[in-house]
């Protein structure tokens, strides 16, 4: 399926990152009209499409060619990927035969999506990453890894890495996620987010303020949020732990737990319903979804309204939403894990922690100095302009092009 996307130029972000505009277009012009073929699982849910839904036609507006395809599959298939998701990042599960069989067998049937005279396709995650073995098109071809692969189940990862072991460039978030015998063919560089993006553009406080009430969330008190997948790694049980020990000596303290329902991601509605019952009926716990309403800019309007951002996943490719809340000047507490910590300088623009007391007293310390949280937020916004930003990761593509290319 082909996404449809709207138009976005590169000249845009000029009031954000001035003359960078000038050398990403001098990067991109031996690229002009370069077809260039992006496939993921989804078009909507999760970080890898809200990317995708911004970056691609940033690539457009620099010249190059760009197409965002989806694949097409049924659930069972979903069932299955998400099984490589968790043991890729190490957890111990079995798949069968017969589900490695049916994989293949859905990549093989989206063979198609990628167009046989394109000149670079670039396969985001497991899900379609087995179209190259069934694909006759003669491009280069790169696999962008979006989890954190650096203690994978060593059973899965042999069988899944001759998918990919063809590929000409595999590229990860951190260095630390290189499979070794494939490190010499490997690229770090972070993702990013959009700050024109409806998730992250300017908001007014009053329409902010207005938003957060009509979801019954108190303006005039603390919020703690949480924006996570519900998933088994995002860990949101901890969450509303540090939640409940900051709330023993702050009483007014909320804590809203943000989410998107992914059709990627079956999973995502039995935790649910697992975290909505740990949370029981603490009616300053709010549950903020696209089930109920929740998109983009609601997203936004919570985060800019938070006292502290918190994260407490257990494992984490990078975790966009950590940039997210810097960018908007909140102060983030999170576990030290994958992306997470090239985002957090601890004790300037957040704090690290890996036990639910220490990450309870950073946000209770947060909550309580006005000041602190200040200066933290405008360090953190640095950080992501500097970093995190779309433009930075239009530019690492572009020297990725030139580079495969040669």
């Amino acid at each position: 399926m082909k996404v449809q996307l709207c138009e976005k130029s590169v000249e845009e972000y000029r009031k954000i990152i001035g003359d960078k505009v000038d050398e990403i277009k001098e990067s991109a012009k031996n690229l002009t009209g370069l077809k260039v073929v992006n496939v993921n699982a989804t078009a909507f849910g999760g970080g890898v499409a809200e990317i995708l839904q911004n970056l691609v036609p940033l690539m457009r507006s620099v010249g190059i060619d760009a197409e965002w395809h989806a694949i097409e599959a049924p659930s069972d298939f979903f069932n299955i990927t998400k099984k490589f998701h968790n043991t890729l990042q190490g957890a111990s599960i079995e798949i069968t035969d017969e589900e490695w069989k049916f994989y293949q067998s859905v990549c093989e049937k989206n063979k198609n999506i990628v167009d046989e005279k394109a000149d670079i396709v670039v396969i985001h995650d497991p899900q379609p990453a087995a179209i190259k073995i069934f694909s006759k098109a003669r491009a280069k071809w790169i696999w962008r890894c979006h989890i954190d692969l650096s203690t994978p189940n060593e059973a899965v990862w042999n069988k899944f890495s001759r998918y990919v072991e063809n590929y000409d460039k595999l590229v990860f978030h951190l260095k630390e996620y290189f499979p070794k015998e494939m490190a010499g063919r490997c690229v770090a560089f972070p993702p990013s987010i959009d700050p024109l993006s409806e998730k992250n553009i300017h908001l007014d406080d009053e329409f902010s303020r207005k938003l957060l009430k009509t979801l019954g969330i108190d303006v005039n008190k603390p919020l703690i949020t949480v924006v996570a997948r519900f998933d088994p790694w995002k860990d949101l049980f901890s969450a509303i732990d540090v939640y409940r020990l900051v709330k023993k000596s702050i009483p007014e303290v909320q804590l809203a737990i943000v989410s998107a329902m992914a059709s990627d991601d079956p999973e995502g509605w039995i935790f649910f319903e697992k975290v909505a019952r740990y949370a029981g009926t603490d009616k300053d716990i709010f549950f903020c979804t696209n089930l109920n309403g929740v998109g983009n800019r609601e997203v936004n309007a919570i985060q800019r309204m938070s006292t502290v951002a918190l994260h407490t996943a257990t494992r984490e490719g990078f975790g966009l939403v950590i940039s997210e809340a810097l960018y908007k000047m909140v102060p983030v507490v999170a576990r030290p894990v994958g992306g997470i910590k090239i985002q957090i300088s601890h004790g300037k623009n957040g704090y690290l922690a890996w036990n639910v007391e220490d990450l309870a007293e950073f946000v209770r310390k947060l909550i309580e100095d006005e000041e602190l949280r200040k200066t933290m937020g405008e360090n953190g916004r640095k950080t992501v302009i500097e970093k995190f930003i779309i433009t930075v990761n239009l530019a690492n593509y572009i020297k990725l092009f030139n580079e495969v290319l040669r």
